[in-house]
């Protein structure tokens, strides 16, 4: 058997198993944090990247709407979704999922998406990334997201000023750095075996994702994405490096992150790079794929014709 069809099988026992284990009566699918018991990963790489310092507690999941998410994650890990190969075109994407850094939402943000790329022909990557230490206790974790969202929506009540600078992490994001360079290379290194044209390898990710997406393009010196999707993730301005990727960007007008602003979208289009923007009506924060009777709903699709018109889903006459 084929090794992208090895990947493949196992990616889709994952997302098998994650429904199962999240499935329930209809008190499972509310905001409330419900703890969960880790799912299997068989087809996670570890990256070796190293753990975290001063953290006080191993990983654990719960679910959220549903979902699974994991936290206190101390091991950075890779997880491909290969195409079958009559589908394959050589296209791949690093999925960074979100979770303000202190939580991932794997499922939502990360496996799903990653399969329907995977069903579009690229090959995809999740990228299980090292995040901020969380209380041990799920109670002591309710808490802190409690306070997370909180100091959110006051910074959303604050409509920024003209000269206001961007806002920045609150913290030092090299642990994430490097997880995504790692990802990067363990990509390019196994190109081959996986069927990727290297040449057309681009990162997408979701809100805290998004941001780590920004950042390796901003400070990353050894990544070289062909594009990025920052997909709801923070607006403000940057400096744009010079040999910056094309940029697909997709926002809610409801998201407590747009507040407004189009900073990183002028910075891209000012400095010459092409950018792609979609603001749409509604869908909140955290829409993944999309919930029901949203307009954002429709991103995915636009990010496929996208990738398509920018040729990003054939391979060059020469390669």
């Amino acid at each position: 058997m084929r090794t992208s069809e090895i990947a493949r099988q196992a990616a889709l026992r994952l997302l098998a198993t994650v429904a199962l284990v999240t499935a329930g009566p209809a008190l499972a699918q509310d905001g409330t944090i419900y703890p969960l018991e880790a799912p299997e990963e068989p087809n996670a790489i570890p990256l070796g990247t190293g753990g975290v310092e001063d953290q006080p507690a191993s990983e654990t999941w719960f679910r959220q709407w549903g979902d699974p998410m994991a936290r206190n994650i101390t091991t950075a890990t890779l997880t491909p979704f290969l195409p079958e190969p009559d589908k394959a075109n050589g296209a791949a994407i690093i999925v960074a999922p979100g979770g303000g850094f202190r939580w991932l939402s794997l499922g939502n943000e990360g496996w799903e998406v990653a399969e329907a790329l995977a069903d579009r022909g690229i090959a995809a990557f999740v990228l299980k990334y090292r995040l901020q230490p969380t209380p041990e206790s799920l109670d002591g974790f309710r808490e802190s997201m409690d306070r997370l969202f909180a100091e959110a929506g006051e910074q959303s009540d604050d409509s920024p000023g003209e000269e206001e600078p961007p806002r920045r992490p609150r913290w030092d994001l090299s642990n994430q750095l490097e997880d995504a360079e790692a990802a990067y290379a363990m990509i390019v290194d196994r190109a081959a075996e996986w069927g990727v044209d290297t040449s057309r390898l681009g990162m997408i990710g979701f809100s805290a994702g998004a941001g780590l997406t920004m950042h390796s393009t901003l400070h990353s010196e050894t990544m070289d994405l062909a594009f990025i999707g920052p997909i709801y993730g923070g607006m403000g301005a940057v400096e744009v490096p010079e040999n910056a990727p094309p940029m697909f960007n997709v926002i809610a007008s409801d998201d407590f992150l747009f507040g407004g602003q189009f900073g990183v979208i002028e910075s891209w289009f000012n400095a010459g790079v092409p950018v792609e923007f979609h603001l749409y009506q509604d869908g909140g924060h955290g829409f993944g794929l999309g919930n029901p009777d949203r307009t954002s709903n429709r991103w995915f699709d636009a990010f496929i014709h996208w990738l398509d018109v920018n040729g990003f889903l054939e391979a060059s006459p020469e390669a």
